[in-house]
């Protein structure tokens, strides 16, 4: 909220500085304060034509749309030509954290196209740390050596029923629940 406007100081401002350094300075009440009184009377003096400026302003504002003092410039830039190739590591496995993974497999897509997949294996009676030294020791050198990737873009977690791997006892057992339902 604005402060309200004091009557002693818009008189004041009315009259010259040298009256209303005699009239408020020392020798008067002693409101006189040389930092802040000069540039208050400016602004009591000036008041009615700075407030219609804002308020012109703020019109031009409103009627275009854009504030006038916080427009943002858009700069477009150009992207890279060739964009370079990422690994998505599909996981089949249940939602739950402590569930055992079933499946791990790899796609490499390069410009928008899948370029490559390692085939899924199972990971029935793998340990997290035979995991981690499959991917790490046989997948990642792999990937690094061909396409120059060192990490994986994306970890998808797929469901067990969903595995693509022939044979495999769920995706099987799927099948058999679609071919009696059809």
């Amino acid at each position: 909220m604005a402060r309200r406007i004091t009557k002693k100081c818009v008189e004041c401002a009315q009259m010259s500085a040298a009256q209303a350094q005699q009239l408020h300075g020392k020798k008067g009440d002693g409101c006189w304060h040389d930092k802040r009184c000069p540039s208050k009377r400016s602004y009591y003096r000036n008041r009615r034509e700075l407030n219609e400026k804002r308020r012109s302003l703020y019109r031009q504002q409103v009627s275009a749309g854009e504030p006038a003092s916080d427009q943002v410039e858009t700069v477009s830039l150009s992207v890279a030509e060739a964009s370079a190739p990422y690994a998505n590591l599909y996981i089949w496995r249940e939602k739950r954290k402590d569930a055992p993974v079933h499946a791990i497999g790899v796609s490499v897509f390069d410009k928008g196209a899948k370029v490559l997949e390692v085939e899924p294996i199972h990971c029935a009676g793998y340990r997290k740390r035979q995991l981690e030294q499959y991917v790490q020791k046989k997948v990642m050198p792999y990937l690094n050596a061909r396409y120059g990737i060192t990490f994986f873009a994306d970890e998808i977690r797929l469901e067990p029923i969903e595995c693509p791997i022939k044979g495999c006892p769920l995706s099987d057992r799927l099948a058999q629940v679609e071919v009696s339902n059809g």
